[in-house]
């Protein structure tokens, strides 16, 4: 006999005695309480854990790090109408070989500048063979040239505005700026 065709008075008995002893067998499998309970977990001291190292200047391998670390020695300047490399050109431009050999998988920039004086065009042609004699001192330094660009501003991106020697001589320069 199933419950669907017993009577609707047996069905309700079979059904609170199925209840019933559903609810005894989980009952058995119920925890009883242990006859002793564990010690309380004992006093800790503080700990001071130190505060992670924060890293302070620029990002390893930047722009800035590079802007950093030549320490004035991303620029090289020119004498007027020149672009020969003299020796102070020369030991900022090993320090910037250097630097960049520490990341080789950095490519650099190089631009060119003029002074304000003479034409458009000639300060443009000025500034790439100045741009072009920074990039051959370095990759006469070991450089890979494919890392190496150049760019001519000509006389259009001055640092020192005015028209006397002191401003003409710091805008007679080639920059190099690292790029990712």
């Amino acid at each position: 006999m199933t419950i669907r065709n017993a009577h609707p008075k047996t069905a309700l008995k079979l059904g609170a005695a199925l209840l019933l002893a559903g609810a005894l067998t989980l009952s058995g499998c119920a925890k009883k309480a242990p006859a002793e309970l564990p010690p309380p977990p004992a006093p800790t001291t503080a700990v001071e854990t130190p505060a992670p190292a924060t890293v302070s200047g620029p990002t390893p391998g930047s722009q800035a790090d590079f802007v950093a670390s030549m320490m004035g020695q991303d620029t090289i300047y020119f004498d007027t109408d020149r672009y020969n490399i003299d020796n102070a050109d020369a030991a900022a431009l090993t320090a910037q070989a250097q630097w960049l050999m520490k990341y080789p998988g950095k490519k650099a920039t190089i631009e060119g500048h003029a002074d304000e004086r003479g034409t458009r065009e000639y300060n443009l042609a000025l500034g790439e063979r100045r741009a072009t004699a920074a990039k051959n001192y370095l990759v006469s330094l070991g450089l890979d040239a494919g890392r190496l660009t150049t760019v001519s501003y000509g006389k259009e991106r001055p640092v020192a505005l005015g028209s006397d020697e002191a401003s003409w001589a710091k805008n007679r320069r080639a920059v190099t700026v690292t790029i990712d």
